[in-house]
């Protein structure tokens, strides 16, 4: 936008007029209307704005009708200012003499005015583009709880968010990024409860951000994640307004984006992945025995192929009789060693998988199904791999499916474990599983370990954890998040 500073506002509303032109050159989206007053003919001006940007009502109703109907004595009046405050009928009108400001204003979706004989522009609240409804989110499916989800538009989103928490303590802060975009950004926060160095860090490192766009928070995610090589996320995501509030009450902070229907959450912790927003809405039984499965189900996702690889390859004494016989006769006419009939299965299962995500549902759903069927089947018949490698592989597969959030981490940690049980047997799984656990609790997110509550044989640290202990138990919030606030609740009852 330096690139305007050279532009200045003058008393002709022909060369402001001009000025605006030449800044929009070769863009046919632009539009200006001239108009007078129908009682003093001396008060000319002119309109412009972003055709499909604005709402024609608006510019209508509120702009152009109260202008030409009102009785104005312009040698009396400072015109700029009794439009302003006594003929526009907007609650966003403002007046200017910022080059700058008047183009975002443009960009962004209102409307400028320009009067003769004045150097300034009033800018006059008329954004009116169309936004995608409110919806229950694709891929967070809700099985009890609100149904209601984040869309494109960042003022509705916000709203969504200020409809949960009604507290002047809930702070909208807002930033732009992007320097051909323009994106606007929002950091949303419960002030004391938020950690102010985690809001501080934050601050930082978005003000170092030099990048061309800014589409989804994925863009800002790679550049504020202090260990981007990982595997594992260090902010989380979500498209649904309760779980984004919920995360609020621990005292996390948001940051959402123009635009985009995601919201991120920080600082996030590696138990996060296994808890779900519907944890909330069941009994705390159930709940529980949901995450216990999560939880499971990622062991045995990126434990099932290596340990079965380490059994009939090395430890075969550890295996009953009567199944290492029928392993090794459906091996009869196997062509490949067991290693690569795992990651050849591995590649074909996520190949399948892929497929069925990008192609339209009617056809993703068939294709997924009568794919692995079809293949496997076809692949068992033909003598290319046994038909203990489609189970164990089809079994390590859908338990992938439990936890979303870990797929790319959960297949890079398969290949690595086996690989490493091809070469060590047990003894390979058993190191690369300490080297996962050591590299996750060396993980942090802004400051806050990674494993927090986890390494801890405290009850109440556990209380949210693996399981998810009744709310009257749940008195404090989690460890080092919400420093200055810690306590949730008194066990459900008021300080008498």
């Amino acid at each position: 936008m330096n690139s305007f500073e050279k532009y200045h506002l003058s008393s002709s509303m022909d060369e402001n007029i001009n000025t605006i032109k030449e800044i929009f050159k070769n863009d046919d989206t632009l539009r200006l209307r001239r108009f007078e007053n129908r009682n003093d003919h001396s008060v000319e001006c002119c309109i412009l704005f972003i055709d499909g940007m604005v709402d024609d009502n608006i510019i209508n109703e509120s702009i152009i009708k109260p202008i030409t109907n009102s009785i104005i004595e312009s040698s009396k009046l400072d015109l700029v200012d009794y439009l302003q405050s006594q003929v526009i009928i907007s609650p966003q009108c403002e007046k200017t003499t910022s080059i700058l400001s008047l183009i975002n204003a443009i960009i962004d979706g209102d409307t400028i005015l320009f009067l003769q004989n004045f150097s300034e522009g009033i800018i006059i609240g008329s954004k009116g583009w169309r936004t995608r409804a409110i919806q229950e989110p694709t891929v967070e499916k809700v099985l009890r709880g609100p149904r209601e989800g984040f869309t494109e538009s960042l003022m509705i989103n916000l709203s969504l968010i200020r409809r949960k928490v009604k507290t002047n303590n809930l702070k909208f802060k807002f930033m732009t990024l992007g320097e051909i975009t323009y994106t606007k950004l929002c950091i949303c926060y419960i002030e004391g409860l938020a950690n102010e160095e985690i809001l501080s860090t934050l601050y930082s490192q978005l003000n170092n951000i030099s990048i061309d766009g800014v589409l989804d928070v994925k863009y800002i995610q790679e550049y504020i994640d202090k260990q981007p090589f990982s595997l594992f996320e260090t902010t989380s995501n979500t498209e649904k307004p309760d779980v984004a509030v919920a995360k609020l009450l621990e005292g996390r902070i948001l940051l959402l984006v123009d635009g985009s229907p995601v919201t991120m959450t920080l600082p996030f912790l590696f138990i996060e992945v296994f808890q779900s927003g519907d944890d909330y809405y069941l009994n705390y039984y159930f709940s529980s025995i949901n995450r216990i499965i999560r939880l499971l189900g990622f062991i045995l996702t990126i434990s099932i192929p290596a340990i079965y690889l380490s059994l009939v390859t090395y430890h075969q004494e550890m295996i009953p009789t009567p199944l290492i016989m029928s392993i090794y006769a459906s091996r009869l006419g196997v062509p490949l060693p067991t290693v690569f009939e795992l990651i050849g299965l591995l590649i074909v299962f996520e190949i399948l998988r892929e497929a069925g995500t990008r192609m339209p549902a009617y056809i993703g759903e068939a294709l997924s199904i009568v794919g692995a069927l079809v293949l496997g089947s076809a692949a068992v018949d033909a003598r290319f791999v046994s038909a203990p490698i489609v189970i164990v592989v089809g079994l390590s597969g859908i338990t992938s499916l439990i936890t979303p959030a870990l797929g790319a981490a959960s297949l890079f940690i398969k290949i690595a474990l086996i690989l490493l049980s091809a070469v060590f047997g047990l003894y390979g799984y058993i190191v690369g599983m300490a080297f996962l656990l050591i590299h996750l609790l060396k993980l942090k997110s802004f400051g806050i370990p990674f494993m927090t509550n986890l390494t801890t044989f405290n009850m109440q640290a556990l209380k949210d954890t693996g399981i998810r202990a009744p709310r009257w138990y749940m008195i404090f919030r989690p460890k080092h998040i919400a420093n200055k606030d810690p306590i949730r609740s008194n066990g459900g009852k008021k300080n008498e």
